[in-house]
């Protein structure tokens, strides 16, 4: 199954109702959310920065992970996310591979 990062920054409201309530929520409902869609949580972290919380979803399909971006957004919780797809080096160097055929053929507009 393809890996995901998803990237989250929580909304003031947010991070008040957790500082009232200690809980790690990143393992929670990361887990929950990737079991929900037939995957799972490789791994969740607390970050400090541009965003508050990271996670690394194994899931089966960009509909999948569409999914839970978008059940997470329209909870509230979050202000901003961001999700990227995370490639093996493997997977890389065949991406690198067919550039060059790609790259044969594109004529950037001048």
């Amino acid at each position: 199954m393809p890996l995901y990062m998803y990237q989250a920054a929580y909304t003031a409201e947010s991070l008040a109702a957790q500082l009232k309530k200690p809980e790690n929520r990143v393992e929670a409902v990361g887990r929950a959310a990737c079991e929900a869609v037939g995957g799972k949580l490789v791994g969740g972290w607390y970050c400090f920065g541009e965003y508050d919380l990271a996670i690394v979803a194994d899931v089966p399909n960009n509909e999948s992970m569409a999914a839970i971006a978008l059940a997470i957004a329209a909870g509230g919780a979050v202000k901003s996310a961001k999700t990227t797809v995370l490639m093996t080096g493997a997977e890389a160097v065949a991406g690198m591979k067919k550039a060059d055929a790609v790259a044969k053929v594109y004529k950037p507009a001048r």
